[in-house]
């Protein structure tokens, strides 16, 4: 477990994320990060969880229909 220190940023709050762990969720100054209602709390995550079921979606699509899509691309 890593404890994040909240400071007063202008009229809101932030976090410091510690530089090993952002080396870990693979994230630089600049990247939007998500937070997720989890059952045991909140579940912060540099994946959009909207995109990663709208890709879960069509890579079904593209399973079920490879063929259609290998002649369209011809």
């Amino acid at each position: 477990m890593v404890a994040l220190k909240i400071r007063k940023v202008g009229n809101s709050l932030g976090a410091t994320i510690p530089q090993d762990v952002a080396a870990r969720l693979n994230i630089k100054e600049g990247d939007s990060l998500f937070l997720t209602e989890a059952p045991g709390g909140y579940l912060i995550t540099p994946y959009d969880p909207q995109f990663e079921r709208q890709m879960d979606a069509a890579r079904a699509i593209m399973k079920r229909r490879r063929n259609v899509l290998r002649e369209l691309a011809k």
